[in-house]
């Protein structure tokens, strides 16, 4: 069984920052991708980046420059730091993780979530 265990995410002013880590344990495959999506109130769930086994990295248009997704594959964990924060960044933040592909989205497993709020 696959569990991805988040850290990270609470409150931040406008143009700070912030990190996630993600852990995964259980089958994960040594081909595979683990990524962030985020849900903002009203909106639908959106990538925000993820990285493949390999290292390649998908980045939302909102977020480049200004988000950094990296991994250690030793650990199986994904990082996510956040800089220049913006209140449209504020949205319950997912890790997420593809098994047995190197692929950015239908992702096979979903953390609990983390709210990053981004006050103006």
């Amino acid at each position: 069984q696959v569990q991805l265990v988040e850290s990270g995410g609470g409150l931040v002013q406008a143009g700070g920052s912030l990190r996630f880590s993600c852990a995964a344990s259980g089958s994960i495959f040594s081909i595979n991708a683990m990524g962030w999506y985020r849900q903002a109130p009203g909106k639908q769930r959106e990538l925000v980046a993820a990285i493949t086994s390999g290292g390649s990295t998908n980045d939302a248009d909102s977020v480049k420059g200004r988000f950094t997704i990296s991994r250690d594959n030793a650990k199986n964990t994904v990082y996510l730091q956040m800089n220049s924060l913006k209140p449209e960044d504020t949205a319950v933040y997912y890790c997420t993780l593809r098994v047995g592909a190197e692929e950015y989205y239908g992702m096979d497993y979903w953390g609990k979530g983390t709210l990053v709020t981004v006050s103006s």
